[in-house]
């Protein structure tokens, strides 16, 4: 998997049109994700509609795609056999998606399992009637081996998807991307650069322990931490300190319960969301028009008094008025077979590491104390713009760690 030279975003865009197999890949903050949109607005201006999937919900809702689960009818499943093949050749409703199916984008594949990666490829061979990788569809794959590995119950030799078999058959053209969006730092740049390489110089340690408890300039910083539990304690807590009775949003549903909960499990959106003016949150869907995206953070300035719904400034000043919006499912033919309904906003006093990856932000107070994953380190110090933005309160040993097999193949 040895990477090309360093490319442009323009060269990479040229090398996508082109009808290439590619792998996009490159630090975090390069922009994979833009290009990416930039890929799909040619393509769909060609009337070509791509299918994008993701490991995740949240992973996929950057790009508007779905989770690999669920396009591929998988279940649960990581693996399979040609017997479950089989079984989904008999699938009317699967006959026709994948017979549409000439280009699929797949984000997110730091945290794609081998196993993952040859089910996709064995279902399309068996799907297209060809021994062909990936039965002759055109692949994109995005992504960062850097960041978060799949998530797995047992220590694995072979955890990443390019030990599939498959990732060499498809013959991937590389375009390394290295122009640095997301930070505007030198220092922060040199901090992630040494992750990445493996050996933190002593100046990099340096300028991480002179963050250490630092109070930051922005007064509310996002909370970065390993783990749900204290990610739910810290929101609920800080919500309580707030004056007065919060207000409460319950979602509204249309659908199958099935379905509904489908939308739960692979998206951000919450049942019940609890807020209070002087609450800070996050917003969980893009919407460009509105003036946010996936990311954007704020603070619940008051509500409105039509419509009872939170008016929010974000950290960039902007005011906005939120309306409801939809988390949709569709069936192979494009038709909603669910909806949930629900303002976009998660409190944001703390979020998990796992949910910032692909999130920039302003600022960060972030605990590394109880890091478990490699990668983990080095996907929390790359959300935000600037090390000035840095509040740490934590690092254990693991914190600044990546997986020493992708340091073997990154050279």
């Amino acid at each position: 998997m040895g990477y090309n030279t360093p490319m442009k975003q323009k060269t990479a865009l040229d090398i996508l049109k082109s009808g290439k197999n590619v792998f996009i890949t490159g630090s975090a903050g390069t922009g994979k994700t833009y290009l990416l949109n930039e890929y799909t607005q040619y393509l769909k201006e060609r009337r070509v509609y791509p299918t994008i999937v993701a490991p995740t919900g949240i992973a996929a809702s950057h790009l508007g795609g779905q989770t690999i689960h669920s396009f591929f009818a998988l279940g649960i499943r990581e693996s399979i056999d040609e017997g479950y093949v089989d079984f989904l050749l008999d699938k009317k409703y699967l006959k026709s998606r994948f017979s549409k199916l000439k280009l699929l984008i797949i984000d997110e594949v730091s945290m794609i399992s081998p196993e993952l990666f040859s089910s996709m490829d064995l279902i399309l061979r068996g799907f297209k009637g060809t021994d062909v990788p990936f039965g002759g569809v055109q692949v994109v794959i995005s992504g960062d081996f850097f960041q978060l590995p799949p998530i797995s119950k047992v220590p694995k030799e072979k955890r990443f998807a390019w030990q599939s078999p498959v990732w060499k058959a498809l013959d991937l053209q590389t375009c390394y991307l290295q122009e640095k969006f997301r930070q505007d730092d030198d220092r922060l740049i040199g901090v992630l650069d040494d992750i990445r390489s493996g050996d933190i110089s002593a100046s990099s340690e340096e300028l991480l322990a002179s963050r250490h408890e630092k109070e930051l300039s922005i007064t509310t910083p996002t909370k970065l931490y390993t783990h749900n539990v204290d990610v739910d304690r810290i929101n609920l807590a800080e919500l309580a300190k707030l004056k007065g009775e919060p207000k409460l949003f319950v979602c509204e549903t249309k659908g199958s319960e099935k379905n509904i909960e489908k939308i739960f499990k692979s998206s951000l959106v919450l049942e019940e969301l609890a807020l209070k003016k002087g609450a800070v949150v996050i917003f969980i869907k893009n919407n460009l028009e509105a003036g946010y995206v996936n990311g954007t953070t704020g603070t619940v300035l008051s509500f409105s008094p039509i419509d009872n719904m939170p008016i929010v400034r974000t950290t960039e000043g902007l005011k906005i008025k939120l309306d409801l919006e939809d988390w949709s499912l569709e069936n192979d033919s494009g038709k909603v077979t669910a909806t949930v309904s629900q303002v976009p906003l998660r409190l944001a006093w703390a979020i998990t590491i796992h949910k910032s990856q692909g999130m920039t932000l302003d600022a960060a107070e972030i605990d590394l104390s109880k890091t478990f994953e490699t990668g983990q380190g080095y996907v929390a110090l790359s959300r935000i713009k600037n090390i000035d933005g840095l509040r740490l309160m934590g690092l254990n040993t693991m914190a600044l760690r990546v997986d020493p097999l992708i340091l073997h193949v990154d050279e």
